[in-house]
């Protein structure tokens, strides 16, 4: 039964593929349950509900777009039913929510209204690359997107090895898809070549692919194989 007057963390796929295979029984069954909705896209988050075989109209469903910097009128509002003793659902275009997308606003002001959050399980692309790198579990951060100007780029990625190197830490990163040929061409030509770099690309999908080498090793990779592929790298030196 979907928890009444609740916010409720919902997982949206990676990409097109049967809900079933990727989500548990009880994430679809109470995201059925749920007809208020707060979303990143409401686009995606439509094509996510249809997807999971929602049992209402879609149309009929409330579904709200959470802005990238919401004030905090505009999430007491959109928390409105939760308070009213509703189940509140919110999704991200993929993956999971709150991570790497505007959505911890919303949870931290559902935790200052004292509204119960509920999160489900569901797949993480940045937790499964980050199982399947072999790199440090124990220490890692998430960075999200490099800079774009290339000498900014190349700055960072000595910036995160070197910290890497001083903590053993891993470094997480993600790029637009149809940079990920660019990105992976800076890693090998910056990084040192004893620095270890995984590449996890189409995670869950029929094409997923987990690959973890040095830098020397990576040199003369094909990095096209890797372009507009949803791509997470992680760096360990």
């Amino acid at each position: 039964m979907t928890p009444a007057g609740s916010l409720l963390l919902v997982p949206s796929l990676l990409g097109d593929v049967a809900p079933e295979s990727v989500l548990p029984a009880r994430t679809l069954a109470l995201a059925r349950g749920v007809e208020h909705w707060v979303v990143e896209t409401p686009k995606a988050a439509r094509a996510f509900l249809k997807a999971i075989g929602h049992p209402r109209p879609i149309a009929q469903l409330a579904i709200q777009a959470l802005p990238e910097r919401a004030d905090a009128a505009t999430l007491a509002a959109l928390l409105a039913p939760a308070r009213g003793g509703h189940a509140v659902g919110f999704v991200s275009d993929a993956g999971a929510p709150a991570v790497a997308d505007p959505g911890a606003a919303l949870v931290a002001a559902a935790h200052a209204a004292g509204i119960r959050v509920v999160p489900l399980v569901g797949p993480s692309s940045v937790l499964l690359a980050l199982m399947a790198s072999g790199l440090s579990g124990q220490a890692f951060a998430f960075h999200g997107y490099l800079p774009v100007r290339e000498a900014e780029r190349a700055a960072r990625l000595r910036e995160l090895e070197a910290d890497s190197r001083a903590s053993s830490r891993t470094q997480i990163f993600i790029e637009t898809p149809f940079r990920n040929a660019a990105v992976l061409a800076a890693l090998v030509a910056t990084l040192a070549p004893r620095t270890r770099l995984a590449v996890a690309v189409d995670l869950t999908l029929p094409g997923e692919s987990i690959v973890m080498r040095s830098i020397a090793a990576w040199r003369g990779v094909d990095a096209t194989n890797y372009q507009r592929r949803p791509a997470i790298f992680l760096v360990q030196a």
